[in-house]
């Protein structure tokens, strides 16, 4: 390794007040960051990672303490620091009409990369990022991987020393993650700090070091590993279940020795409070053949406990909602299908004769690496967009003939939220519990439910842009759902939010599934996939496999790899199907 481990962040009791706010965003907090590691920043929605990230880059002036960047005072040498700082922020700056090379040219300019040393930069890093080929296509045309790349290439001119990047791999498929997360290794191995902001806990894994924050102070600094050690034989899984497993992870949530749980296939993992301590098999109800098995502590285990425990397994929404009844006529077999379905752009086909179908109370997600054709699939399925051949149809409707009338059987929770910036929350659910033809008292005791059931009260008068991101995810699902719909689309619906707010988004869910409600959901987050019953993976336009996350994890297993991830299944079944198609070339 080329660098020595030179202390290049040093924060010594860092604070950050906000005005109008009574608690600090960032308290009381001292930590020494390195050259040559990449240290991840996890911690809740809120806890104040970004705010730590903007006074690391100079963005932000600290309220008290002190903070020094590679040397220098970021607030008195911000110019200084803006050399030797590289920053890409949560969502960051890329010009969509701008193509990869004017992006490039752009930020050169922004950070005075000029002359030869201009030359030289660009050729490595388009290098470095695979980007050569796609110098003169706009930014916006580029899948969320390119994307990324692009925006990481825009922060590594000027050859920084520090390089911050805030959330990076949100909305990036996994291959495409494994790719940035190789980029980013290269850059420590050759001596650079990288601060790395994550809500997702697999990948802080993948770090040197971890700091955790939570109500804005260091709740852990350490490594990943150390922390993990701490859960030594509270980790446990329940396998071999028989009959409903969300319904298992529902009563095992209950007992008093578990403080976590989550559903991983046909197994469900469990957090015990205690080493030891199991829960009463018995009270389960899991089946005569379900057994406990001790395994390897996550870091999202330690994560969980750090914060005092997950949120439970009770879902208030479940309790409101009605089960779900279908009209005479409509097969429970059949609920959401897709026959052939071709969906073309001029010459290029996006999704290329899909059939599937989705069966009432059946939780069914569509996988694919970005750009894959899931999205357009996704939008046909939706009524979003008009099939170019074949049939889409929700509760028997076709979507092609009707697709206003299928819309009024469906909820759809949009990735980049669908709701209004501009207005409240309690103007966004006005709206759309009318878009959806609620009127009167109907509407307004469906709104003050929905208000209760997920605590949006203090934030009436706020428009969602100011909304903290589970809140924001909170308001989307209360809009999809004021109709009280026999099926909710989801698409990434749980994107960059932390692991507590995702337990608690997926209790909603699985409540709903056992009110007979059909989901289809898309995500890149593979932990998350494994809450379907179905997987269909796909890529290139076309489903290259279908199945239970457990089946598809049993066609990605092998010698080298006897007990692979979901990650690992989605990125091995993909290779095979590049490797049978160069075959078939």
């Amino acid at each position: 390794m080329a660098a020595e481990m030179d202390d290049m962040i040093v924060a010594e009791g860092l604070e950050k007040r906000f005005a109008g706010l009574a608690e600090p965003a960032v308290s009381a907090l001292s930590t020494v960051l390195r050259a040559g590691r990449i240290t991840g920043l996890v911690g809740p929605d809120g806890a104040g990672k970004t705010t730590l990230m903007r006074m690391f880059a100079g963005l932000l002036a600290p309220t008290a303490g002190s903070l020094r960047v590679a040397g220098f005072d970021p607030v008195r040498s911000a110019r200084d620091l803006h050399q030797v700082v590289g920053y890409m922020p949560q969502k960051f700056g890329l010009y969509e009409d701008l193509t990869v090379l004017e992006n490039l040219v752009l930020y050169a300019d922004l950070r005075d990369v000029t002359g030869a040393a201009r030359t030289a930069s660009f050729e490595q890093l388009l290098a470095f990022t695979d980007l050569a080929r796609f110098t003169g296509r706009p930014a916006g045309k580029l899948s969320g991987g390119m994307k990324q790349k692009l925006g990481l290439a825009c922060a590594l001119l000027g050859q920084p020393k520090v390089l911050l990047l805030d959330e990076p791999s949100v909305g990036v498929d996994p291959i495409s993650r494994r790719e940035l997360w190789r980029m980013v290794n290269t850059l420590a191995d050759d001596g650079m700090a990288v601060v790395w902001s994550t809500s997702y806990l697999d990948e802080a894994e993948l770090c040197h070091e971890v700091r955790l924050m939570n109500g804005g102070r260091m709740a852990y600094d350490g490594t990943p590993a150390e922390l993990a050690r701490r859960m030594a034989g509270r980790s446990v899984q329940l396998r071999a279940i028989e009959g409903n497993r969300r319904q298992v992870l529902t009563r095992a949530l209950r007992d008093s020795q578990v403080i976590d749980g989550v559903i991983q296939g046909r197994n469900v993992r469990l957090v015990l409070r205690e080493a030891g301590q199991w829960p009463d098999l018995a009270s389960l109800m899991a089946g005569a053949e379900a057994q406990l098995v001790e395994v390897t502590p996550r870091l999202e285990d330690a994560f969980i406990d750090l914060l005092g425990g997950g949120p439970g397994g009770e879902s208030v929404l479940a309790q409101v909602m009605p089960s779900i009844r279908l009209p005479d006529g409509v097969s429970a077999d059949a609920i959401i299908e897709a026959r052939g379905l071709t969906r073309t752009f001029g010459d290029f086909t996006a999704t290329d004769h899909v059939t599937f179908q989705v069966a009432r109370g059946e939780i069914f997600g569509l996988l694919g690496p970005n750009g894959a054709g899931k999205s357009t699939t996704f939008k046909m399925m939706c009524g979003l967009l008009t099939p170019s051949a074949g049939d889409a149809r929700v509760m028997g409707i076709d979507l092609k003939r009707s697709a206003s009338q299928a819309r009024q059987q469906l909820g759809y929770m949009a990735q980049k939220f669908s709701l209004y910036g501009k207005l409240s929350v309690a103007a966004n659910l006005r709206f759309f519990s009318g878009v959806y033809g609620l009127r009167g008292e109907v509407q307004r005791a469906k709104i003050d439910e929905m208000v209760r059931v997920f605590a949006l009260g203090p934030y009436l008068d706020t428009v969602p842009n100011d909304l903290p991101l589970g809140f924001k995810q909170r308001l989307a699902l209360a809009c999809a759902l004021m109709h009280e719909p026999a099926i909710l689309f989801l698409d990434e619906p749980t994107s960059g939010v932390d692991p507590v707010t995702r337990r608690e988004f997926w209790t909603h869910i699985n409540g709903l599934v056992e009110k007979g409600v059909t989901v289809m959901v898309t995500t890149h987050f593979m932990d998350e996939a494994e809450y379907c019953d179905r997987i269909a993976l796909v890529y290139r336009g076309q489903m290259i496999a279908a199945g239970s996350p457990d089946e598809l994890k049993a066609r990605a297993a092998s010698a080298e790899l006897p007990d692979p991830t979901m990650e690992d299944a989605f990125i091995k079944l993909v290779a095979e199907s590049d490797a049978a198609r160069e075959g078939a070339l």
